[in-house]
């Protein structure tokens, strides 16, 4: 009978850890599912409670900034432009704010039994994309609304998203690691988030910012990000590849590096957890 014995800085390689992460698939659905149904059981919203946030935000973003601020919205009515940016913060904030703890808050089943660990974060990052989905039917709602129907165009927000979802789960892979050993993290990330929300244009256009400022808001990685959803969707045209370029760069480098960093750390969450 084959025994796999695990050690400290004896992880196996990032080739091996994908095919035995492919092997525990059933685990990642079930995980998944379990998620989602727990989040909305018992409520009497229900799936409706996906929406509730960044809804919610639109209201005060649209009192707060459309109509006291009056800060600009490039032509288009203030509830979908800010929606549109809402949507997908709400997406990187819950995915991050959930995948921080995931490894900690699971810590009597990382000491009984092996699995590949970084199906926990990767769990909270695929309901939070449910979520996501969820939102999207909203904004369809409101760009119909608005006369703005949605049109074959808006696919070109799919690999805007896909760039997003590796960005965020290369933050969920690095931040649970890390919450292992220093529970500052998990601490931090609601402040961190909320700093982050304000330096990303998500309630005022990229336009809007002083030119001398706006080189250093595109070394933001989220704000190619919601300005080439808010393009593909709303107006849709094609991700200007000089805004995506900064994060499509940020995720092909942080994402195969988060992993490893990851599956290093793995081999002693049970002790130190």
């Amino acid at each position: 009978r084959l025994v796999t014995v695990r050690r400290p800085g004896r992880g196996p390689g990032v080739v091996a850890a994908l095919l035995a992460l492919r092997q525990h698939k059933d685990l990642f659905w079930t995980l998944t599912q379990h998620r989602i149904r727990v989040r909305y059981k018992q409520s009497i919203l229900g799936l409706a409670w996906a929406v509730v946030q960044p809804v919610a935000l639109m209201l005060i973003f649209t009192l707060a900034f459309g109509r006291i601020a009056r800060v600009p919205s490039e032509g288009i009515p203030y509830p979908l432009f800010v929606f549109s940016g809402l949507l997908v913060w709400s997406f990187v904030s819950t995915g991050l704010s959930n995948a921080v703890h995931s490894v900690v808050a699971h810590a009597q089943l990382i000491t009984k039994v092996y699995f590949p660990r970084e199906i926990l974060p990767l769990t909270y990052i695929a309901a939070a994309l449910f979520d996501f989905c969820v939102g999207s039917v909203v904004l369809a709602v409101l760009l119909t609304y608005y006369g703005h129907p949605v049109t074959w165009a808006a696919l070109y927000a799919v690999p805007v998203v896909i760039v997003l979802t590796a960005l965020v789960t290369a933050g969920a892979l690095l931040l649970s690691a890390t919450q292992v050993r220093f529970r500052d993290v998990g601490i931090a990330i609601p402040l961190i988030l909320y700093l982050w929300l304000f330096a990303t244009p998500v309630g005022y256009p990229l336009s809007s910012v002083p030119q001398g400022y706006r080189s250093w808001f595109l070394l933001n990685p989220m704000t190619g990000i919601v300005e080439s959803f808010r393009g593909a969707v709303i107006h849709g045209t094609v991700p200007d590849a000089r805004v995506l370029v900064v994060p499509a760069i940020a995720a092909g480098i942080l994402l195969p590096l988060a992993y490893i960093i990851f599956k290093r750390v793995e081999a002693t969450m049970a002790d130190v957890i």
